[in-house]
């Protein structure tokens, strides 16, 4: 992750992360925009991310998309014990993660999928 910088995790072809974009372009936000389905986390990445979010990863999993299903993830645990298996799931199929994922240079981080939320880091 580039330190220092705000960072978006950004998928061009989701609206709710156009918008996101959009909305860091409009506050004159300099960032670094990750596509984070070419580039994916690695799995350390993926785990500070979490930390800063406050939340576990299966709070930040597209449980709903058929990747998932096929893994079997709706049906998994959730406890701290299983939480590198879902890391990993993750790390392995980044369609899965919410997005976008905005980190601040601050060390904030918003799954930004609404304006309130975008706001809440600018």
């Amino acid at each position: 992750m580039t330190s220092g910088q705000t960072q978006i995790w950004h998928n061009p072809r989701c609206s709710k992360s156009r918008a996101a974009k959009a909305a860091l372009d409009e506050a004159g936000v300099d960032y670094v925009e990750r596509r984070y389905l070419d580039e994916p986390p690695t799995a350390e990445e993926l785990r500070t991310v979490l930390s800063q979010l406050g939340l576990e990863p299966w709070d930040i999993t597209r449980t709903g998309e058929a990747e998932a299903t096929e893994l079997g993830m709706p049906g998994w645990s959730r406890t701290p014990a299983d939480r590198d298996q879902w890391i990993e799931a993750l790390v392995g199929t980044p369609k899965l993660i919410q997005r976008p994922i905005v980190v601040t240079a601050d060390g904030r981080a918003v799954v930004a999928r609404d304006e309130q939320s975008v706001r809440s880091v600018l």
